[in-house]
């Protein structure tokens, strides 16, 4: 095993990868190059024996995407590769739950769009060679997702629980997962499509009892009891879960 300088080639199977150790990263991740080179990026104090199943699980999507690079390269100039490799080519969208595969078509003139291809595939055609132009359009694609999915789940939470909500808005936020307006206006964070299900649920709730009080009083945890009983133990996971958050979403 390396440290966070250097990779450890291995393989699984017919499937060979490399892992690198990482100081700053926050999860296991496995990137595929646009030359299909395979690299899983685990934190620090991860146990590397666990690698070789993570890699079974996702061989199919490692495969698929390799061979789609491998057809994309056909049409990508060779000067914008290393630009490329600094952008995702996958997101997983633990909270719907859908994994996105991301390619890039370089095009001529400052403008560039995304399209949504079929069977989770976007593409984005333009200016690729710009990374800020790039993860500017990933994001406002993530606002559009996350208001799409969240407003109607964030209704359904609320009849349930039986705390109704005035308006809803999503909001790329650096540091808050969502807040509450003294008008009862919920603001979530775009990036709570990267959580598993049950921490959103859980924002969701506690956004919800804010209605009722706007502040965290013992009345308001009391509520936040009565409405999710396991709520100490979501809350904790909750507090790590920037850790799902990629870079290019920050």
């Amino acid at each position: 095993m390396t440290n966070s300088q250097g990779t450890e080639p291995t393989s699984s199977k017919s499937l060979a990868y490399t892992v690198r150790v990482s100081q700053r990263a926050r999860n296991v991740s496995i990137h595929v190059s646009h030359q299909g080179e395979v690299e899983v990026v685990i934190p620090k104090g991860f146990d590397p024996k666990r690698v070789p199943e993570i890699i079974e699980r996702r061989q199919s999507w490692v495969l698929l995407t390799q061979q789609k690079l491998a057809a994309n390269r056909q049409s990508v100039l060779p000067e914008t590769l290393e630009t490329l490799d600094q952008l995702p080519q996958q997101i997983q969208l633990r909270s719907l739950p859908e994994d996105w595969t991301v390619t890039y078509r370089p095009g001529r003139g400052a403008q560039i769009v995304a399209n949504t291809m079929g069977n989770h595939q976007l593409q984005l055609q333009g200016a690729t060679h710009s990374v800020e132009t790039c993860q500017a359009l990933l994001q406002r694609w993530l606002n559009r997702k996350a208001m799409l999915h969240f407003e109607p789940w964030l209704r359904q939470v609320s009849k349930e629980i039986s705390l109704p909500f005035s308006t809803v808005s999503v909001r790329h936020q650096k540091t808050l997962w969502a807040s509450c307006s003294s008008k009862r206006s919920i603001s979530l964070n775009a990036k709570l499509l990267f959580l598993p299900p049950p921490l959103v649920r859980y924002v969701f709730i506690h956004e919800l009892c804010h209605t009722i009080h706007m502040n965290h009083s013992p009345k308001f945890w009391a509520l936040v009891a009565e409405k999710e009983p396991n709520y100490q133990q979501i809350d904790r996971e909750l507090r790590k879960a920037w850790r799902y958050v990629p870079a290019w979403a920050e």
